[in-house]
């Protein structure tokens, strides 16, 4: 059986791996970028024609930066959305969009027609949301979720509360998902499986503690 993790076991292992045993957050974001990367060309369900990378300016949407300069970087025909206010973004989220500018990743708006794309990466929240989606974020999923686009998600669909698998508001419906180190308790609930299809298990290096050994 899959061993999943609470939000805040999740949240303890990342700082334990960044702040006691000295790997940096950007190298994980890496680590995790080129994971997501190969979940996404394993995947048959994903038609990587034209690919829309959803990014919220925290190190979710770090990682979807990351996927979008591994993917264009490769000759995939690629576009990045940022949703949220920028003087709030993460050191690691500044980082990677400065890595995509310098790549002249093309860059659309809220504005645009999802129909367009065939694959849409879904990196606007991670594991910690702890209230309702509203404003621009709500727009996005509900945009992505009625487009015709196969949706990826990164470590949970962004609205899916990753302790009760409930759905925040609104939440993406993805056809597949990436989730970093362990799942997370609520996706493996009844009522979170409509919204992250199949689900890919990344081992980043995360430390893992005693508790988990001979999972």
């Amino acid at each position: 059986m899959t061993h999943a993790i609470t939000v805040e076991e999740s949240r303890q292992l990342d700082a334990k791996t960044i702040n006691e045993i000295g790997i940096p957050s950007l190298v994980l974001m890496e680590r995790a970028g080129l994971k997501i990367y190969e979940n996404m060309l394993d995947n048959n369900n994903l038609d990587l024609d034209n690919i829309l990378i959803l990014a919220g300016t925290g190190n979710n949407g770090g990682d979807a930066l990351v996927v979008a300069r591994l993917l264009y970087t490769h000759g995939y025909k690629v576009h990045t959305l940022t949703v949220g206010n920028p003087a709030h973004a993460s050191d690691d989220h500044v980082t990677q969009a400065k890595i995509c500018d310098y790549y002249q990743i093309p860059k659309v708006f809220l504005d645009e027609k999802f129909d367009k794309y065939t694959t849409i990466v879904d990196g606007l929240f991670g594991s910690g949301l702890s209230r309702n989606v509203g404003g621009d974020f709500a727009t996005a999923i509900d945009k992505a979720n009625a487009a015709k686009a196969a949706i990826h998600a990164i470590d949970i669909p962004s609205g899916l509360n990753g302790d009760t698998g409930e759905v925040m508001g609104t939440a993406i419906k993805a056809t597949s998902t990436s989730t970093i180190a362990y799942p997370k308790v609520g996706m493996l609930k009844d009522a979170a499986k409509p919204y992250t299809g199949k689900l890919y298990v990344d081992d980043i290096g995360i430390y893992r503690g005693n508790q988990f050994e001979g999972e």
